[in-house]
């Protein structure tokens, strides 16, 4: 399964990956999933957002099990960045029915859709629009780099952008959640675990801020004249970073779109996007509160999560189940974290990455611990699944 879909979206120059939401190499993914579903011979079903869901046993007759993760990247991403939750999910079913395992309840296997936000700019599109915290209006009218709507991308790949909503049927057929994903950093690493369960997702979200200027001729304006939105800009990409240290927290501005973006040209209009993230909500929203006033930009929020604390005795039972893996918090968001949110019981399940790089082509692996976390995420299923 690993080797079908590793060439896929792959930059030859840089090894990264670009698998937009939406774009031809994501109906490619989804084609590949639906094909995996077919090949064993499990009821394959498109949710109104997008969301695919491959079950083992029927959900409308009692709520079941559900794995799964995302297929989409981040641009220039890491090859296990979700994809590695959505393999394993099939390799882990695999495993128990070669041990002859039959479920007292339904089990599926999820791919959400756009859940990096790459594309449109909100992460985890797909689960936000299924719960009900993304309005599908505000939704539909989201842009790409091109100026293209998120409702137009829906069009092209066949799909009706007026479905798009909270959906209370699918997520009615989820009574709990359980998300394999690579470890974003080097913890297991540092107490030489293959794999650990999580306990909580920091509070984090993503915020645009615009910087306006005058656009002229970068050779005959005088710099006594100069409108730059550049330089307020340069010093708010370092007063994040003083108050980030300040206030405990981690601070990016990681994208940014300049117009005209002529080299010629001082830019008009410059747009940059921060994404903050802390173990307590209100020191993150402290630094954004600190750097709208500093900035003198206009800023609006894209995304917002709050913490989500993943429920204990679910959490205890994995870890239990898995062989007494660690506990560990994570700074990244999932979609485990927004079901979790909306009172779906949900957990996850991480796999050591022996860099501990994330969002990045050096974000690793290793194979051993892969089938390890497939080991874990199996017993995990079978446990949830025969109660």
């Amino acid at each position: 399964m690993w080797g079908a879909i590793e060439h896929l979206g792959r930059d030859g120059r840089t090894r990264g990956y670009l698998r937009d939401a939406w774009s031809p190499v994501d109906l490619e993914l989804r084609e590949w999933f639906r094909q995996e579903a077919a090949r064993r011979g499990l009821d394959l079903r498109e949710d109104r957002n997008g969301n695919l869901w491959a079950w083992w046993g029927d959900p409308s007759e009692r709520p079941g099990v559900v794995t799964g993760s995302h297929l989409d990247s981040v641009r220039q991403g890491g090859a296990f960045d979700g994809p590695l939750g959505v393999v394993s999910g099939f390799a882990a079913l695999d495993l128990l029915r070669a041990r002859g395992f039959e479920p007292g309840r339904p089990l599926g296997i999820a791919c959400f859709t756009d859940e990096e936000g790459a594309r449109f700019g909100v992460p985890c599109m797909g689960s936000r629009l299924l719960t009900g915290v993304l309005d599908p209006d505000r939704a539909r009218g989201l842009t790409d780099d091109e100026g293209d709507s998120l409702a137009e991308a829906l069009r092209r790949a066949g799909r009706d952008p007026g479905e798009l909503g909270r959906d209370p049927e699918t997520l009615g057929h989820v009574g709990v959640f359980v998300e394999l994903h690579v470890e974003q950093g080097q913890d297991l690493v540092h107490r030489d675990a293959p794999v650990g369960v999580a306990s909580a997702i920091w509070p984090h979200g993503r915020w645009r801020f615009d910087f306006r200027g005058q656009a002229n001729h970068a050779g005959t304006t005088r710099l006594e004249d100069r409108d730059d939105p550049m330089l307020p800009l340069a010093r708010t990409v370092l007063r994040a970073r003083e108050a980030a240290e300040r206030g405990g927290v981690v601070a990016t501005f990681g994208r940014f779109r300049v117009s005209p973006n002529n080299a010629n040209a001082i830019p008009g209009l410059v747009s940059a996007w921060l994404d903050a993230r802390g173990g307590e909500e209100d020191a993150v929203r402290a630094l954004v509160a600190e750097l709208t006033e500093f900035s003198g930009a206009e800023v609006s929020a894209e995304s917002w999560t709050p913490v989500v604390d993943f429920d204990v005795a679910l959490r205890e039972r994995i870890a239990t189940a898995v062989g007494g893996a660690p506990v560990l918090a994570t700074g990244a968001g999932h979609d485990a974290g927004i079901l979790a949110s909306a009172g779906v019981p949900s957990a996850m399940v991480f796999v050591r990455n022996p860099t501990g790089i994330s969002h990045s082509p050096d974000e690793h692996a290793e194979t051993a611990d892969c089938h390890a976390g497939v080991t874990a995420l199996a017993a995990a299923l079978e446990d949830l699944c025969g109660s």
